[in-house]
């Protein structure tokens, strides 16, 4: 059989065992176009808007300009074309290509509310005639299917969200053997006839804190920094009780409130991005993950992969109703995390107080989310779109 064309803007490293197993299971090539990306905590030593590097990827793929998609997907090599969302010139080429070529075509829907910049409104109507016009659809999960069966979609399907479960959940050193590697690795950089610094020389992680509570990601609006800073200074926790660490911060980030700068707050600790590596060892010695987005003109959480990847390792997880990964069923309230109203800081505050009170509750909800976590794999991934292709009899699994 003809591969399958998948269009997208990148290939993340969480999302990269994702697409090698679609691979596998029906045989894709990706066509990635760039663009910026929203994606995790960001890259050690990159700027925010600086394109991602090319890694070695396990599976068929080309970088292509946005308007080559036009050609590619009208080219006939393809059974059929699976596009996203995204890319204001790459959708309607990728779209009208395939129309042209005859394959079948999956929209891959993220949005679970559409923007309101002048610019997304203008494509609220044609995005809509595309929800309509599919042969299929597959969604990050069933609050996006339900916002695209409301505007008219139909054989819809869910891959849900995955990060490479055994990788976040794989053990790692105990926490007093890497503060020891830790020590040794700084006496070796000193000896080195360098002023090259690394990332992690500017990480400062509150060993001493009892509770730690971390929050993962780019310091953008919508991830809800000054509602989380609020909320801190509200609930009255401070070191050495408990401590809030913002990993991908870098310097003090902004959207914080007016008057706070988070450097002056002792019991709060900007880290710079990190590797996944050493993310891995962040959730391993924090207890608790605050997602804490709220929803603003322009963007609404799709999902949240961080909380994927801090429930492999064990921890409860505070979200707002403004994330993903709470509208789309895996963090359930008082089940496997607290979910509180996006912008609330006095709920949030209550949460995190609640939390830093009871380690027999964050033991509970932590463990229900590392077994939660489980069923959200990068092979139910792949199945979705496999379901897809079947029901358009394009499935090799057929």
């Amino acid at each position: 059989m003809k591969p399958v064309l998948f269009v997208t803007g990148h290939a993340p490293p969480d999302r990269v065992g994702a697409f090698a197993r679609l691979h596998e299971r029906e045989g894709i090539e990706v066509a990635l176009f760039g663009g910026r990306s929203k994606h995790g905590p960001g890259v050690p030593g990159e700027s925010p808007t600086a394109q991602p590097a090319r890694p070695e990827l396990p599976f068929p793929h080309r970088y292509v300009h946005q308007h080559e998609l036009a050609r590619l997907a009208a080219s006939g090599d393809y059974r059929a074309v699976v596009c996203s969302t995204g890319g204001r010139v790459a959708l309607p080429c990728a779209w009208a290509g395939t129309r042209r070529g005859g394959a079948a075509l999956i929209l891959w829907a993220s949005l679970w509310a559409h923007p309101r910049s002048a610019a997304h409104l203008l494509s609220y109507a044609a995005l809509r005639r595309l929800y309509r016009s599919a042969d299929a659809v597959v969604t990050y999960g069933p609050h996006v299917s339900a916002y695209v069966r409301a505007r008219g979609a139909r054989n819809v399907h869910v891959a849900p969200q995955s990060v490479d479960n055994a990788f976040w959940s794989a053990p790692i050193p105990a926490a007093a053997d890497r503060m020891m590697m830790k020590k040794k690795k700084k006496e070796e950089e000193k000896k080195k006839t360098t002023t090259t610094t690394t990332i992690a020389d500017h990480s400062e992680w509150p060993d001493e804190a009892r509770v730690k509570f971390m929050f993962a990601g780019r310091p953008h609006r919508e991830k809800g920094l000054g509602a989380l800073i609020e909320a801190w200074r509200m609930s009255g926790l401070q070191a050495p009780t408990a401590a809030l660490v913002l990993v991908g911060m870098g310097s003090s980030p902004p959207w914080v409130p007016a008057g706070g700068a988070v450097g002056s707050m002792a019991s709060v600790s900007c880290i710079e991005p990190v590797f996944p590596e050493r993310l891995r060892e962040m959730y391993a010695d924090a207890d608790v993950l605050v997602v804490p987005s709220i929803k603003t003109p322009t963007f609404l959480e799709p999902w949240g992969l961080v909380v994927n990847e801090a429930m492999n390792r064990g921890l409860p997880v505070i979200a707002s109703d403004a994330v993903g990964a709470v509208a789309g069923g895996l963090v359930r309230d008082g089940h496997n995390g607290l979910v509180v109203p996006a912008g609330d800081s006095l709920a949030l505050a209550d949460a995190m107080t609640r939390l830093a009170q009871s380690p027999e509750l964050r033991t509970r909800l932590g463990a229900a989310g590392a077994h939660d976590v489980a069923a959200y794999t990068h092979e139910a991934w792949a199945g979705g779109f496999s379901d897809a292709l079947a029901t358009l009899n394009l499935s090799r699994r057929r």
